[in-house]
């Protein structure tokens, strides 16, 4: 029975597994084109599902609560806009010494320089018991800084 009680607590991890799994076996069903669709369940259901699913499980009252964390948000944000592109920065002035291709460096630091997706930083966050409303509305609003603060980012830390 323990067995029982552990899967259903780490539902989603094992889901990610079956996901993965299923992938390596039968990869055509999750290409472009593909019988799922990715490019559009992916891009616009998925997300939208994850955000209504998340409104809907969230009283008013704890998300008018996590706003007024700002010490949380600025933590949060700094963060991911800040500490972790300056860290990945530091990374790539390593990996730049070796013969790794210039392209693939230029892919890192793009994408250490944007903030997490969406969808996985709310799926997680709710996963472990964590704060869910905070993790919605940094997620929403690190989406809208990063509009403007990735490119800027980019530019700075050229390699």
């Amino acid at each position: 029975m323990r067995l029982l009680e552990r899967m259903r607590k780490e539902w989603f991890m094992i889901g990610i597994v079956l996901a993965i799994a299923g992938a390596k076996l039968e990869p055509s069903i999750g290409v472009n084109g593909g019988p799922l669709k990715p490019e559009i369940t992916v891009s616009y259901i998925a997300v939208a599902t994850i955000f209504f699913n998340s409104g809907l499980s969230l009283k008013t009252e704890e998300l008018t609560s996590a706003l007024v964390h700002i010490k949380l948000h600025l933590f949060i944000q700094i963060f991911t806009l800040a500490f972790f592109p300056a860290t990945i920065w530091l990374f790539l002035q390593l990996l730049s010494i070796t013969p790794i291709n210039e392209w693939l460096l230029k892919g890192l630091q793009t994408v250490g320089c944007m903030p997490p997706p969406v969808s996985s930083a709310v799926i997680l966050t709710k996963a472990v018991g964590g704060n869910e409303a905070a993790a919605i509305f940094n997620s929403a609003f690190g989406s809208f800084l990063g509009i403007i603060i990735t490119p800027m980012l980019l530019l700075l830390f050229d390699p």
